[in-house]
């Protein structure tokens, strides 16, 4: 049974303890990152929905573990997001066969056997053709 308790807000300081960053650094973010825009609450506190987590998260992996510049991570989510709208083809479970499913494991299993192979081991089956 699959866990609902993702919340539909976060503050600051949960989204903090989720990502090891401190407060002043996601409100920095904001102003560097047009696309990270958390709503405020009617107290005034920011509140982060958890597709703001997500590109938190991804703002953080560009940033802190594949040294992109703010500039080069803002282009980077920018064309990430362009990508995604032209290539958004969920497929619905129900229109995939099984039988599919099977044909494109085998297809894989056969993919990952070849690769495995020994690159200088002679390929019996060509010589046979």
């Amino acid at each position: 049974m699959e866990s609902n308790s993702e919340k539909l807000y976060y503050s600051i300081s949960e989204v903090c303890s989720m990502t090891g960053l401190k407060p002043h650094v996601l409100r920095y973010w904001e102003t560097a990152f047009p696309m990270l825009s958390p709503t405020k609450s009617q107290s005034g506190n920011r509140v982060y929905k958890p597709e703001e987590i997500r590109l938190i998260k991804l703002i953080s992996r560009l940033l802190y573990e594949e040294r992109y510049t703010i500039d080069g991570a803002k282009q980077k989510i920018e064309e990430m997001g362009n990508s995604s709208q032209q290539m958004n083809l969920e497929l619905d479970a129900t229109s995939v066969s099984a039988a599919l499913i099977d044909s494109i494991k085998q297809e894989l299993t056969d993919i990952i056997s070849t690769l495995e192979r020994d690159p200088m081991a002679v390929d019996k089956q060509e010589d046979t053709g």
